[in-house]
This record gives structure tokens, C-alpha cells and sequence, in this order.
């Protein structure tokens, strides 16, 4: 069969193209470079003057008291208004921050620091004074919620955001009572003129968080989107639920034996020394704060586990040492009682918030700050109450060794749980 080969194909000579015009590559956008560092600091400030204003109070108690006429029991009623407003702030501060931004809730709150301390230098009664504390309150629920989380956002991940969110509001609460104090003793109308100061500290503030380089939100950013509750408990992802226990379980106690020093410790003090000097008491709360700030930058890059387990054992010492002091009526032990109650506190707190902002989702975190905060101030607002009306009942002596026992053996408690189930908290 003969052989059959394909026609063949003509061959044009190929016509004159223009030359293509080069495109360049197409490449994804840069991710912004994280803030300066500077600018992490600064968002820190408007907490500070928050957490100043919530314990600049403290040394003035003793003022009002003989002023107005109220007991250890009234007292104790007059520091919970401040827990009760914190409360109430967390159940919507959170979940408000993470919708709409962390500047529309810090802004409003520090206008009301600002009306609280209008209150404060003119408290004719009681009443107006727990009206002060509660708006204190409300003003720093949203500092822990949005003014926390805003330093965490700025630090973009940087293992300083959740040290120095932490450190603001412990070195805040802690300035607070000695600047009241050093004030109360040295210029008159010390009810007047420390609120005074304090609300000009509150306007520097504003115009902190006027300049923060902070991202706008996205609709229907944060938690439950934009068809959820706004005003409900504050909670984290059900995954991270056994963080918020860990977190929980060294800071709760921690702050609760910090609550009973600023609300009692003043009148401890009195028995102790018979002294009324408010900048002493100031001073140690001053320490106490101190403790907790140094705490935190000394444990800044240890495991978390190990920042609880320091909290535990900070904490139930600093119950022990309380009762020694009540038993022995000097001054050592209730000094050292002071500063391991700052150091539980610092250290569980700084344990629980690097937990939650490692593990919680970004648009959950202000949330999940508020949910830590939440049940710590549960805990220590109702503790000191109650000691304060067992006070009235049985005296302050027995009243504070039955309180340092419960906080210690809390704690306790809680230390065996994050050595059993905080295995992975590194």
C-alpha cells in the first residue's frame, strides 16, 4: 500500500507585532508596619489616670468618715459602689470596644472620670460619695476593657503589650492613694484639691487618646457580630474558657487581698500604730503597688504557668503574713502582707491577660479582658464587704484574720489547679 504523506502545511512569513509592553508584576499589599513603640507607651497613660482616680479615694476615707459620720461597714458600702459600677461596665465596655472601636468607649469614660471627680470635691453625703465611686467604677470597667485592649492592639503582637497594659493599671492604682495622700497632708482642702489634680491628669488623657494611631474597626467586627447582645456577661470563646479559669484562679485572690488593704487597711493601720497620717497609708499602698508593678516587669518573660504558680504563693503568704500582724500587732508583717498582696495580684494578673491576648481571637479581646477583670472584681468586692460588716460585729482584728485565711486558702486552691491543668500555659 503506498505510503500517504501529509499536504504541506504553507509557510507565511510571520506579520510585524509591536512589541508587548512590559506589565509589572502584580504583588500583595505590605502589611502597615506595627506602631512605634512610643506609641504603645502613650496608649498606656489614659489607664494610668483611670486607675490613679480609682484608688486616689483611699487615704480620704478617713476624712469622710469623721466628716459625714458613717462606720467600717458604711465604708466597706461605699468602696463596693466602685466594684459595682466596674461590673456593670464590663457587662458592655467589652463587647462596645470590640464593635466599635476602643476610642468611642475610652473617651466617654474619661469624661466621667472627670464628672466623678467634680462629685468627689464637693460630697456633701454618703450618697453623693457612693454616686462618685460608682462612676469611678463604670469609668475604669471601661479602662480595663478598651483601654487595655488598645495597648495590646498598638503592641501588634510585641510581647510588651500585655506588660505594660498590665503594669499601667497596677502603677495607676498604686500612684493614686500616695499622690492623694502626700496632698491630704501638706495643702488644705485636701478633698478639693486632689480631685482637682486628678481631673487635670484625666485631660491629658483625652488628648492621648485624641492622637492614638489606633485601625477603624470593621463592621460587624467583634464578638456575636453586629446582631448580638450588647449588654451580657463578658465571656471568651468556648475554647478558651480553661484559660479564663487558669487566669481566674491566681488573680481573683490576688486582688481580693489588694481590696481589703485599700478599704480597711487604713483602719488596720490605725489599731496597729494609732496613726491617722493619710500619707502613710498612702505609702503603703504605694508599696503595694509598687510590688505588683516590679513583679510583672521581673516575670515579664518567665512561662505563664510559672507567673501563676508566683501568684498563688504570693497570695497566701500575703494572707499568712496578715494574720500574723493582727496576732503580733506590729508592723513587719502587716508591711510584708502589703507587698506579697501586690506582688499575687501583679503576677496574676499580668499571667491571666498574656494568656488571653496569646490565645483569644483580636476581636474577642476586649471581651475577654473584661470577662478576667469581671470575675476578679466579684470576688474582691464581695470579700472585703463582708469583713468590713464583721468588723462591726466581731472587730476588725478577728475580722481580718478570718479574711486572711479565706484569701489564703483560695489562693491555695488556685495554685492546684494551674499546676494540674496549666501544663500548656508557656
Amino acid at each position: 500500500m503506498p505510503e500517504t504523506r501529509p499536504a504541506p502545511v504553507p509557510v507565511t512569513a510571520p506579520a510585524a507585532t509591536t512589541p508587548p509592553t512590559a506589565t509589572p508584576p502584580t504583588t500583595a499589599p505590605l502589611p502597615a508596619a506595627p506602631p512605634p513603640t512610643r506609641e504603645v507607651w502613650f496608649a498606656a497613660w489614659p489607664v494610668v489616670a483611670l486607675f490613679i482616680l480609682s484608688n486616689a479615694a483611699m487615704p480620704l476615707y478617713a476624712v469622710w468618715q469623721r466628716q459625714l459620720g458613717f462606720r467600717s461597714g458604711t465604708l466597706t458600702l461605699v468602696y463596693a459602689a466602685y466594684v459595682a459600677g466596674l461590673l456593670g461596665a464590663l457587662l458592655v465596655a467589652g463587647v462596645a470596644a470590640d464593635r466599635l472601636g476602643r476610642k468611642p468607649v475610652l473617651v466617654p469614660a474619661l469624661l466621667l472620670g472627670i464628672v466623678a471627680c467634680l462629685l468627689y470635691a464637693t460630697a456633701p453625703s454618703v450618697a453623693v460619695l457612693v454616686v462618685a465611686r460608682l462612676l469611678t467604677g463604670v469609668a475604669t470597667g471601661a479602662a480595663v476593657s478598651a483601654g487595655m485592649a488598645a495597648v495590646t492592639d498598638l503592641a501588634a503582637g510585641r510581647r510588651t503589650g500585655p506588660l505594660l497594659a498590665s503594669a499601667a493599671m497596677v502603677l495607676g492604682a498604686g500612684i493614686g492613694p500616695v499622690l492623694a495622700g502626700v496632698l491630704s497632708e501638706t495643702v488644705p482642702a485636701p478633698t478639693v484639691t486632689v480631685f482637682v489634680v486628678e481631673a487635670a491628669l484625666l485631660v491629658t488623657a483625652l488628648a492621648v487618646v485624641a492622637r492614638m494611631p489606633l485601625p477603624p474597626r470593621r463592621a460587624g467586627a467583634g464578638a456575636s457580630g453586629p446582631s448580638g447582645s450588647w449588654v451580657r456577661l463578658p465571656a471568651v470563646p468556648r475554647d478558651n474558657r480553661r484559660h479564663l479559669a487558669l487566669g481566674l484562679a491566681a488573680f481573683a485572690p490576688g486582688i481580693s487581698a489588694t481590696a481589703f488593704v485599700l478599704s480597711l487597711g487604713p483602719s488596720l493601720l490605725s489599731g496597729l500604730l494609732g496613726t491617722t497620717n493619710r500619707a502613710l497609708a498612702g505609702g503603703l499602698a504605694l508599696a503595694m503597688f509598687l510590688a505588683a508593678t516590679g513583679v510583672q516587669f521581673a516575670l515579664g518573660r518567665r512561662a505563664v504557668r510559672t507567673v501563676l504558680l508566683t501568684a498563688g504563693g504570693a497570695t497566701v503568704s500575703a494572707g499568712l503574713a496578715m494574720v500574723a500582724a493582727v496576732h503580733t500587732g506590729t508592723l513587719p508583717p502587716l508591711i510584708a502582707a502589703v507587698i506579697l498582696a501586690g506582688a499575687g495580684q501583679g503576677a496574676g494578673q499580668l499571667g491571666g491577660l498574656t494568656l488571653l491576648s496569646r490565645e483569644v481571637p483580636a476581636t474577642r479581646r476586649a471581651e475577654a479582658n473584661a470577662a478576667l477583670n469581671a470575675g476578679g472584681y466579684v470576688l474582691a468586692g464581695a470579700l472585703p464587704v463582708a469583713d468590713g460588716y464583721l468588723s462591726d460585729a466581731i472587730g476588725l482584728p478577728s475580722a481580718a484574720t478570718t479574711f486572711g485565711l479565706a484569701v489564703a486558702a483560695l489562693a491555695a486552691a488556685g495554685a492546684v489547679l494551674v499546676a494540674v491543668r496549666g501544663g500548656d500555659a508557656r
